[in-house]
């Protein structure tokens, strides 16, 4: 809301530091994800050279576990520290655009981007969303410059990240062919979107040299996506409920406006567009449980580069209409304004209880390498327990084995139990060989319809159970309650 926030290079590169230094910190502060499903992310990226088939797996998707197979080597901290490096990319990227399109005050895009309570959440997490932004920003930059080739080539890239990419990729070509900069009509445009494609062709071909097998990606389609109804469902209005978790509860009146101005105006068309498609297409599957559709604010990260510029073009609306205010009111207003934000994003990440976790599950493998047991095989509940332990999910064979009819988890998931199939899971107890430990709690735990009492039925001894009372590190809320237990066999 003031000029003297304006686009500068110095400016965009203190914000970057600034939030950069934020992000360090929340990796330490955070040592898990906020979900299960980002610890087995990191799980196969970490796994994935010894088990090369993860690389080419539907849910973990390619290009992030390649990616992510680096870092990951050197432990959860250093993939951590990657995201973190993904998302100041992210936002030098957003900056870059916005000055491009020439909007005033571009340097404040990085706080706003940052200050979207989903995308702090996630900026040091082990999830595919700010990866999918980063692509999605550089393929926009590359499109709206006039390298609409360049542009579609690595908006391809989309769908080795999230499935959102396919949605996206289709809104992708249906710009190109309406793209009023080229030359030829569009029915002569068709062919060249097949660009959009490329990854996907790509998918195919590794999963072809790795698996040798033609059809892989529908053999390890996880089957858990084919049976609607598994997260529940939600109303049709569920992400617009949701949408202070997507933008900030401060930011929404700047960005409802910028978007109202956009679609009045018919500009900036990508940018509205591609936040819509997700938005309606999510609003839908939520509704009627498409694809098991979970309702997660964090889908909304792959388009946060848009959401952030949209957001931005309100801001700059409402410092015009605050422009005869003396400069030190306007800048007290705008520095208030990102504060309060900061404030909200951070209550929001840490009043979330499950990234409290990993400091029971530390201390019980802490105590676990003091006391140690031979073990070859591992039995789980929650997705930090083999982080923590350094455990290889796949270390049996997993790939070699048939398929199970009845895995809900897909072929490259490494669970050995199975969520809500207690007799099942009771008879995979009573089987298992000596040398197994057990890291289980009484949280995730219930997934799998199995108890602590369970296991010393099955002819396990137990070694050590502890409670544990989890507070956040700056707001006091629910405390995380969670007894963890080791048993060996």
């Amino acid at each position: 809301m003031v000029n003297s926030l304006s686009a500068r290079e110095p400016a965009a590169l203190i914000w970057c530091f600034a939030f950069g230094i934020a992000g360090i910190a929340m990796a330490f502060l955070y040592p898990d994800s906020y979900m299960q499903d980002g610890g087995q992310h990191f799980l196969q990226s970490r796994w994935a050279w010894a088990h090369p088939p993860l690389f080419v797996s539907v849910w973990g998707r390619p290009l992030f576990t390649f990616l992510y197979a680096f870092p990951a080597v050197l432990g959860l901290k250093a993939a951590k520290l990657f995201t973190v490096a993904v998302c100041v990319a992210t936002a030098w990227q957003t900056w870059r655009l916005a000055r491009e399109i020439k909007l005033d005050n571009a340097a404040l895009i990085i706080p706003i981007l940052f200050l979207q309570p989903s995308f702090l959440l996630l900026c040091a997490d082990t999830l595919t969303e700010p990866l999918f932004a980063l692509i999605f920003v550089v393929a926009l930059r590359l499109h709206l410059g006039g390298r609409v080739a360049a542009g579609m080539l690595v908006a391809g890239t989309m769908i080795l990240v999230r499935p959102d990419g396919l949605f996206l990729g289709v809104l992708w070509g249906i710009w190109v062919l309406l793209d009023r900069r080229a030359a030829r009509p569009w029915w002569r445009r068709i062919p060249i979107t097949l660009l959009l494609a490329t990854g996907m062709a790509a998918w195919w071909l590794a999963a072809l040299v790795i698996t040798g097998d033609p059809l892989w990606i529908l053999t390890d389609w996880p089957p858990d996506w084919k049976t609607q109804g598994l997260y529940g469902t939600g109303p049709i209005w569920s992400y617009a409920l949701k949408m202070p978790d997507v933008i900030g509860a401060l930011m929404l009146v700047p960005f409802a406006l910028g978007l109202v101005l956009l679609l009045r105006r018919r500009t900036h068309g990508t940018m509205t567009s591609s936040f819509l498609c997700l938005f309606l297409l999510h609003s839908i599957m939520r509704a009627f449980a498409i694809f098991n559709e979970a309702g997660y604010a964090r889908y909304f990260v792959c388009v946060a580069p848009a959401t952030a510029l949209i957001t931005l073009i309100g801001w700059n609306t409402i410092s015009g209409w605050l422009a005869r205010l003396p400069r030190i009111i306007r800048l007290a207003l705008a520095s208030a304004a990102l504060l309060l934000s900061g404030l909200y994003a951070l209550r929001y990440v840490d009043r979330i209880p499950f990234p409290r976790d990993p400091r029971a599950i530390d201390e019980m493998a802490s105590w676990f390498t003091a006391h140690p047991r031979p073990f070859t095989r591992m039995i789980w509940s929650h997705q930090y327990m083999p982080v923590a332990l350094d455990y290889d999910p796949w270390i049996e064979g997993v790939f070699s084995a048939p398929r199970d009819p009845d895995d809900d988890r897909g072929i490259t998931k490494s669970y050995r139990l199975f969520w809500d199939r207690r007799d099942r899971n009771l008879a995979i107890l009573r089987a298992t060989r000596p040398g197994t430990l057990v890291f289980w709690d009484d949280s995730y735990g219930k997934w799998f319809d199995i108890y602590p009492a369970d296991f010393e039925a099955a002819g396990f001894t137990p070694l050590r159970s502890e409670s544990y009372a989890l507070d956040g590190h700056f707001f006091r809320s629910w405390t995380r309650e969670m007894t963890l237990y080791l048993f060996y066999r």
